[in-house]
């Protein structure tokens, strides 16, 4: 392995003379997107065929794959091609992704609920909501890590727990993140990519709120039935105190920090910009990810350690973010390149799956596609395939284009609640939940409370706004 890591660093470190060269799609075969294939359903399967070996050696295998597309694509192309590629995925996409999620999952970390409420129905409603709401502010990561263990205190006396836990995965860790590019990966992407910062919240806030009340009824119902079923409720191993309150206050300062950093990114426009191999990398999105990076030194260092500990904090589940993404943005460059031919290129398929007869894009059908494969090979880069697939022009995305567009950030954000791989959260909550003594379903148990619960809503969806 020593060496498989000499050989990407010897990709990397070009001559800064390089110029960039951009890929043409047309000069490759299909057999170039097998390295993205592989990572994504490597993901998908190994941590449930090989759990302990996938936890012990899932960066070095992320690692493989970005060198079985990386040394052979070199070799054919040259490292000047090869080299502006990586870049760009670098600088244009994967460290502004990776610095934003790390920003939000410290600063997140930090915020402590002290205290613990009676998980009744209505309780469980307001904190299910209240997640929802927090979820597009500090990302469904961050709010999934703030709210997961208050609810589950709430809940630790209940013998049925295992709906509320799902439930808070449909709405906290996926569906409630969908009105901003903070609250969902796939929506940063398509803020990297140019969408305006509000545009999801103009043309996604009416579906997401039908899906939310919808959700928030249909658990109320639920839960009441399976709450009378628990009466009298077993002794209380934490039991109610009025001491509710939140500890590391001074992160929500630096949450709104993080909320004004991005923000400015999108509004500042000084037109300095410096070229790097090919990539333009400009000052405002340099004076972003520097600002971002400072927000998460200042939050770990000035959260108190108990606080972390309070809230079982950890660089564990990052980490594995970090490594298995950088894998997944370099191997999706020869992707992009295929998708960017379209009708002509070796993807033809999936170009007419989402294209009617007469050459007109689908949204409905860009919701499905882009939502199921979300569902199971994770939807940010889910979401960049489709984006790019509808022509990656994010002017005419926004504007003519903008039913597609709504399909495909909907698509990613929605359907990424259906499996426990679909986003980051979802399988960090199954595991704080296992941890806590509730008894989650597996991958296939939960899938079919998916299946049951999301997919007639997701229809309605569709049949209502996505034409």
């Amino acid at each position: 392995m020593p060496s498989l890591r000499l050989s990407l660093i010897g990709v990397l470190l070009l001559p800064l003379s390089a110029q960039a060269v951009d890929i043409d799609g047309q000069a490759l075969a299909v057999w170039w997107a097998l390295p993205f294939a592989g990572i994504l359903l490597s993901i998908a399967l190994w941590p449930l065929l090989g759990a302990h070996f996938w936890h012990r050696h899932y960066g070095k295998i992320a690692a493989a794959w970005a060198l079985a597309f990386l040394l052979p694509f070199a070799a054919q192309f040259g490292p000047a091609v090869t080299g502006a590629g990586v870049v760009h995925a670098l600088l244009a996409e994967y460290l502004p992704f990776i610095i934003l999620l790390t920003a939000l999952y410290t600063v997140a970390g930090g915020i402590f609920i002290r205290g613990n409420l009676h998980g009744s129905p209505r309780t469980n409603v307001v904190l299910l909501a209240i997640g929802a709401a927090l979820a597009s502010v500090m990302g469904t990561t961050g709010a999934s890590m703030v709210m997961i263990r208050p609810l589950l205190r709430a809940n630790d006396n209940r013998r049925h727990r295992t709906h509320v836990v799902v439930f808070f995965i449909f709405l906290v860790s996926n569906i409630g993140g969908s009105l901003t590019p903070l609250g969902d990966p796939p929506l940063f992407l398509g803020f990297l990519q140019g969408v305006d910062f509000f545009w999801t919240l103009q043309h996604l806030w009416a579906k997401t709120l039908f899906l939310t009340a919808a959700l928030l009824a249909i658990f109320y119902a639920l839960d009441s039935y399976w709450y009378r079923k628990e009466d009298p409720l077993p002794l209380d191993p934490t039991p109610d105190t009025p001491s509710f309150g939140i500890e590391g206050r001074g992160n929500i300062a630096l949450m709104l920090a993080i909320t004004g950093c991005v923000l400015m990114s999108g509004l500042w426009k000084p037109g300095v910009a410096w070229d790097v191999l090919g990539t333009e990398l400009a000052l405002p999105q340099l004076a972003r990810d520097l600002a971002l990076l400072g927000i998460a030194v200042a939050s770990f260092h000035l959260t108190p350690r108990a606080l972390h500990e309070a809230n079982q904090f950890s660089w564990a589940p990052l980490a594995e973010v970090a490594k298995l993404f950088l894998g997944i943005f370099l191997t999706i460059i020869p992707v992009i390149a295929l998708l960017r031919v379209g009708a002509q290129g070796p993807f033809a398929s999936v170009v007419n799956l989402v294209t009617s007869p007469a050459g007109e894009p689908m949204p409905a059908m860009y919701f499905w596609a882009t939502g199921l494969l979300s569902a199971f090979l994770d939807n940010a880069p889910t979401y960049l395939v489709f984006f790019n697939l509808a022509g990656g022009d994010p002017q005419q995305l926004m504007t003519t284009l903008a039913p597609v567009l709504v399909g495909i950030s909907a698509g990613s954000v929605f359907m990424g609640a259906m499996t426990y791989i679909g986003n980051a959260p979802n399988l960090m909550v199954a595991t704080i939940a296992l941890n806590a003594g509730v008894k989650m379903p597996a991958f296939f148990g939960y899938l079919l409370w998916s299946c049951a619960v999301l997919l007639p809503l997701f229809a309605l969806v569709t049949w209502v706004w996505i034409v």
